[in-house]
């Protein structure tokens, strides 16, 4: 099948193919292309008026090559590559300014035409608003405290909670991302103490002179899902009759803290708004367990106990 082609598409393929074959020569360039050879010489003469240095080698051996020094990487995607990078961008929220759609606006717009026609089909059909209670941070803000979680510099942050705003002087140890959401892991210096807060609700970020080490074995991932499974309404203790490492596979980090009792016992500490969600979750465990703390989580784990029986039993009538 054939495509019909832009020149700007034309002039990246003939780049793409002399730094991938140097010495190649324009009636090579002419037969990959399907174009003259008198054609492929134009979009050679194209690159160079863009400053972009093609040299030229005569004799048998000769042909064109990439000057020294300059490694150029034009965006050359194949449909399914465009596509994928389109999914990925259209994964979470964005909003009119964001800087990653306007990025993409511009991946768009210099692909070839037949794949630009693919993937903005896709990307005008499936631009939505923004998932409840999901908040895109702000960039520049996101951008300050990554560079100085990078550079282990404390800072002071204005943080918005409700309709109050005050300043907090922490040690940013790491920005996460998680389903979406947007974290800063820190330590804060009024509290005395490790806290995860949103992203979003960061209005200010000032640079302070100290400098900060963080925990030697810090798992910043996997700290703050365990952070965000307590503080909870209900509080949970359960008792499981399987090792620790055999737990971790069945219960993610994001439902509480695991700790070793024995060899073969483990108890997981955590506490839930949605007791009937999290009996449901306990039900998929591959072993015995036993739920000590939380009469909350017990009944909904009767209730869901009673609902299973009676989906399994013949209607009697």
């Amino acid at each position: 099948m054939a495509y019909d082609v832009s020149p700007t598409a034309r002039t990246l393929m003939v780049l793409e193919l002399i730094q991938n074959s140097p010495g190649i020569t324009a009636d090579q360039l002419g037969d990959k292309l399907g174009v003259s050879e008198r054609a492929a010489r134009r979009y050679v003469a194209i690159l160079r008026e863009a400053d972009i240095p093609i040299e030229s080698v005569r004799g048998p051996y000769g042909g064109y090559r990439v000057g020294r020094g300059l490694r150029l990487a034009p965006l050359m995607f194949s449909t399914t590559e465009a596509l994928g990078l389109v999914m990925a961008v259209l994964e979470g929220p964005r909003g009119a300014a964001d800087p990653v759609e306007s990025a993409l606006g511009k991946i768009i717009r210099v692909l070839p035409e037949h794949i630009a026609r693919s993937t903005d089909a896709i990307r005008r059909v499936s631009a939505r608003a923004p998932d409840p209670g999901v908040r895109t941070p702000d960039p520049e803000i996101t951008a300050a405290l990554v560079a100085h979680s990078t550079a282990r510099r404390q800072v002071t942050i204005h943080y918005r909670r409700h309709h109050d705003e005050w300043p907090m002087d922490v040690d940013p140890w790491a920005v996460v991302v998680r389903r979406g959401r947007w974290y800063l892991l820190c330590w804060s210096h009024a509290k005395d103490s490790q806290r995860v807060l949103r992203v979003d609700k960061v209005t200010k970020v000032e640079p302070l002179a100290d400098e900060f080490t963080p925990p030697a074995d810090l798992d910043p991932l996997a700290t703050v899902e365990e952070h965000l499974a307590m503080g909870w309404k209900y509080p949970i203790e359960v008792v499981i009759d399987a090792p620790r490492e055999e737990v971790g596979w069945w219960i993610s980090r994001s439902m509480g803290r695991l700790e070793a009792i024995d060899d073969t016992h483990t108890r997981l500490i955590a506490s839930t708004d949605e007791p009937d969600w999290y009996a449901a979750k306990l039900a998929d465990l591959h072993a015995p367990y036993r739920i000590l703390g939380g009469p909350e989580l017990q009944a909904a784990s009767q209730e869901l106990g009673r609902r299973l029986i009676a989906a399994s039993t013949p209607d009697a009538g």
